[in-house]
């Protein structure tokens, strides 16, 4: 974390200053590493449990090699030294744990340097770069007069990214920004003949939400547009997270989002990748040709198992280091 490394990120992000970015994207481009540790279920015997058994059993086995003599004894004391390692090491209690990820810097860690000691240095953020914190005023969208689609986003920073670009407006589209729980209360409040773009992580919820808007508005026309698990799961730099609190079946990502096997059982663990960390340049380009697909699409010629976003071809990698992701952690 330097500030040439910043300043070269920012400018490859901002594509020569065309565009301007979030400090949430620049976050995500800017990590030196990113690890996750998969859930461990607990292992070994509690210690009351082992040494009530252990320690009785060792015991009368010391007893009877020192109250016999030769071989017998021997193999007593032997035994007893046997029973009182495996009791304190192999039959050591581990408790469970929980999955974990981590991206270096944190968040919370890059946007406290980003606005404290940067703003302070350079008088502002790095050129083209806007804060899409809690705190920062929001941006101000240009509403079409009359918009001919609409671009659904569960996103908060790419919905700023699309703000301050002016891409909805330039689309004749109108964007709405909200959660997947609440993305089809939202809708109600636009046209119902407007064809819908969806804009999502890579996540359980966001590979739902498209197919389930389908069956509530079968004459809807709604592309996914949204980030596909198939184009992170396994792709070296991608960056992955971890969810807590997912609750979606793997059967129903198979049955309802078309998602394999492998995929399902991946977003159903509580692994996600943000859309957010898609180049920009690249997701505006992908938001683009979405709705240009959806004013010309019909509901009929889409299914449930259309994705439409891919990774770029050539991902960049974070100075300073790879991106890893880890199974099992070090050690």
């Amino acid at each position: 974390m330097h500030d040439l490394r910043i300043r070269r990120i920012a400018e490859h992000a901002t594509d020569g200053g065309r565009l301007k970015v979030t400090l949430t994207q620049l976050w995500y481009l800017s990590r030196m590493s990113n690890q996750v540790w998969d859930a461990k279920p607990a292992r070994g015997i509690r210690p009351g449990v082992r040494w009530l058994v252990a320690a009785p059993l060792a015991l009368l086995l010391l007893v009877v090699g020192n109250l016999v003599h030769g071989a017998v004894g021997t193999i007593g004391v032997t035994a007893a030294v046997v029973v009182v390692v495996v009791a304190a090491s192999v039959m050591r209690y581990r408790p469970a744990s929980k999955a974990w990820w981590n991206i270096t810097p944190s968040e919370s860690a890059f946007r406290q340097a980003m606005t404290g000691p940067w703003r302070t240095a350079y008088k502002g953020l790095p050129p083209g770069v806007v804060d899409d914190g809690p705190r920062a005023p929001a941006a101000r969208e240009s509403l079409a007069v009359r918009p001919e689609a609409v671009i659904l986003c569960t996103d908060h920073a790419v919905a700023v990214f699309l703000r301050i670009n002016g891409i909805p407006a330039s689309l004749k589209a109108r964007l709405v920004e909200a959660e997947p729980a609440t993305a089809h209360e939202a809708l109600a409040e636009v046209p119902a003949g407007l064809p819908v773009v969806v804009l999502h992580d890579a996540d359980a919820l966001g590979a739902l939400l498209a197919p389930l808007l389908r069956l509530a508005r079968p004459d809807r026309v709604v592309v996914d547009a949204g980030l596909p698990v198939a184009a992170v799961r396994t792709r070296r730099g991608a960056v992955h997270r971890v969810s807590t609190t997912s609750t979606v079946d793997a059967a129903d990502l198979r049955s309802v989002a078309g998602l394999a096997e492998e995929d399902a059982a991946w977003l159903a663990g509580g692994r996600w990748s943000p859309l957010a960390a898609v180049p920009p340049p690249r997701l505006e380009s992908v938001v683009t040709a979405a709705v240009e697909r959806a004013l010309s699409a019909r509901p009929a010629e889409l299914r449930s198992t259309d994705g439409f976003l891919t990774w770029p071809a050539e991902a960049p990698t974070p100075a300073g280091g790879p991106s890893r992701t880890k199974g099992a952690p070090p050690g």
